[in-house]
């Protein structure tokens, strides 16, 4: 029996391709996000057994302090618009006042409405990759801009 459209939404998974990113609730369209990952540092604690048999100690695993959220945002060089985005943002840690920024990305359906969102809460770029200049090479000029952030929440609309 075919599957119905329904059944399809329901049981395939969402291709990559479609994602929308917003910078402070501007949408800026990014050719890769990458980094989008929440981790805790761990902590063991050992001490001796008293009521299981055997000798050696036992083992316990706790969650410690969280991580901070490093992200990338990878973006083709355009004219006018990448300067603004990349270039003034990070030279503003020069003054030790730089601007955090909360960060959305959005993976949506066929029909643009968003599936599943992340945010990316109180972001700074830390980082600020030039394209790789090659004369051999028809690639398109891709800029990146690394980011740390206090937290990130997921979301599925």
């Amino acid at each position: 029996m075919a599957l119905s459209t329904d059944d399809i939404k329901a049981r395939y998974p969402l291709p990559v391709y479609n994602y929308k990113v917003e910078i402070n609730g501007e949408v800026i369209a990014f050719s890769e996000v990458s980094g989008l990952s929440k981790s805790f540092e761990t902590s063991t604690y050992k001490e001796s057994k008293t009521t299981e048999p055997g000798s050696g100690p036992v083992f316990m695993y706790m969650p410690g302090q969280a991580q901070p959220i490093n992200i990338t945002l990878k973006k083709g060089y355009v004219r006018t618009k990448n300067l603004p985005v990349f270039y003034n943002w990070i030279n503003s840690a020069r003054i030790n006042q730089i601007e955090k920024k909360d960060i959305t990305v959005r993976l949506t359906d066929e029909e643009g409405n968003a599936v599943v969102t992340w945010t990316v809460l109180n972001a700074f770029p830390t980082k600020l990759d030039a394209p790789t200049f090659d004369a051999n090479s028809n690639d398109v000029a891709i800029e990146s801009l690394e980011l740390m952030a206090d937290d990130l929440v997921m979301e599925e609309n």
